[in-house]
């Protein structure tokens, strides 16, 4: 089954960078211009500089983002800005947050798996990907041949086997990396590199099975790479000005995983316990743009076909907003819509009896009873019309967590509609996706996202 191996990170030189707080981000997905901009300023050094760049008017196919981060990956590796660690490793990787009003301990490890396409069962997918962020991806692995952050993944350990070993081998050891980010949550990181101790890891994960709970573009990406690579392409540890860096030793480099196996083979990975306690999932919800003649007042009808619809007025301060998605809470299948006004409508599902026979026949009962998937297929792809292929084009849905500023966003006629969801369950996901299925782009939110720039996979 699952194949993962400790591989030889690439960390900020600790000499040369003394606040870790300045340099990581956030996942690229969640960055948006004024946080990019924000992140270049706070330092030289910032991982934002490699993972997301900017795009200037001038670029072209000489110069563009992906040129310019790898100039500066091979600049920072040159300069030891980037150091590679001195044996392979496993990362025990805690993340510490406030989830409504209780503080949590998010554990974690990060290491690297071996890519397996999904029809294998071994790493499993549960969300829908769009084709222009996978090839954003793509253009800068080619050019830089690393992971800049990683694919965050879920497996089963009810024992917590590969928790207690990795815990045994840090009692009593301050983390190796320490740090409160600008969000307030703290990041510690143990660099475990007993052989020992990732022996008994890669065995309590061997029989295991990885659902992919954030980082599809990755890791499909990735496997896209692997393909370029196997079918004409030279081992990146051959070529390249990264891969040319002072890293590159012989024996067990970067690029020398198992049996002199290529690199591209493996992707770096944060695995997190599906029965750790820290383990927290949030709704994101869709707003609703480009939908040509649309009459809301003619949609609110149209819904009473399927759901029983309550309208309330929201207040002037929008001070009674957190207590009607309470409400909505309270069952599932429901959801929320706003379409301006202060008229706020709850929308449920009449008979969850009759959803095999309104909701796509060959999916699993598992999918059909998703809330996400009850509302694309009986919402937004019904009466609106965004089915699979205009989504892909991702013009007319646009996902958020924030709930107060999707409200604004339609009262400031930025968007048509909001419609709010209540998280996904964790055995919801694991579910679809051990089926084989896929769920609605963005059908989760799993919180807080992975930090970008403790740890680089070099390729």
């Amino acid at each position: 089954m699952a194949t993962i191996i400790p591989f030889k990170g690439l960390r900020y030189n600790p000499e040369k960078i003394e606040d870790m707080s300045k340099v990581v981000t956030p996942p690229y997905d969640v960055i948006d211009a004024a946080a990019q901009d924000r992140y270049y300023k706070l330092h030289p050094y910032n991982i934002i500089r490699l993972e997301y760049g900017k795009i200037h008017p001038e670029d072209n196919e000489d110069s563009n983002r992906y040129t310019r981060a790898a100039a500066d990956f091979d600049k920072w590796l040159k300069e030891n800005i980037l150091m590679p660690e001195a044996r392979p490793a496993i990362y025990l990787y805690e993340q510490e947050f406030t989830a409504a009003g209780e503080r949590k301990i998010r554990s974690g490890f990060i290491c690297g798996v071996r890519l397996e396409p999904y029809e294998k069962g071994i790493v499993l997918p549960h969300e829908e990907t769009l084709p222009k962020h996978k090839a954003d991806r793509l253009e800068l692995m080619r050019a830089c041949r690393a992971n800049f952050s990683p694919v965050f993944s879920l497996y089963a350990d009810k024992e917590k086997k590969v928790d207690s070993a990795l815990r045994e081998a840090v009692k009593g050891k301050n983390p190796d990396v320490s740090f409160t980010d600008e969000t307030g949550e703290a990041h510690r990181m143990w660099v475990i590199t007993d052989t020992a101790v990732t022996g008994r890891v890669q065995q309590a994960m061997a029989g295991k099975r990885i659902f992919i709970a954030d980082g599809h573009h990755r890791y499909e990406t990735a496997l896209a790479y692997k393909k370029e690579q196997e079918s004409g392409g030279r081992n990146s540890c051959e070529n390249g000005s990264a891969a040319s860096s002072p890293s590159q030793t012989a024996g067990d480099g970067p690029c020398s995983p198992p049996g002199n196996e290529p690199a591209y083979n493996y992707i770096m990975m944060t695995l997190v316990n599906l029965y750790d306690p820290g383990l927290v999932v949030l709704p994101t919800h869709r707003l609703i743009n480009n939908v040509p003649g649309l009459d809301k007042a003619r949609l609110i009808e149209q819904l009473k076909e399927n759901f029983t619809v309550s309208a309330y007025d929201l207040a002037p301060d929008r001070s009674n907003f957190q207590e009607l998605l309470r409400l909505m809470a309270e069952r599932r299948h429901v959801f929320g819509l706003y379409a301006g006004g202060n008229k706020f409508y709850l929308l449920s599902l009449k008979n969850e009896d009759n959803l095999p026979h309104m909701m796509p026949p060959e999916k699993s009962p598992a999918w059909q009873r998703l809330d996400v998937a009850v509302l694309h297929t009986l919402i937004i792809e019904k009466h609106l019309g965004i089915g699979g292929e205009l989504r892909a084009k991702a013009e007319h849905i646009t996902y958020t967590r924030e709930e107060d500023s999707a409200l604004a966003a339609v009262d400031a006629g930025e968007y048509q509609l909001a419609f709010f969801l209540n998280p996904t369950l964790v055995e919801e996901v694991t579910e679809v996706a051990g089926n084989g299925e896929k769920m609605p782009q963005k059908s989760t939110f799993f919180y807080p996202k992975l930090i970008t720039g403790l740890v680089i996979n070099q390729l």
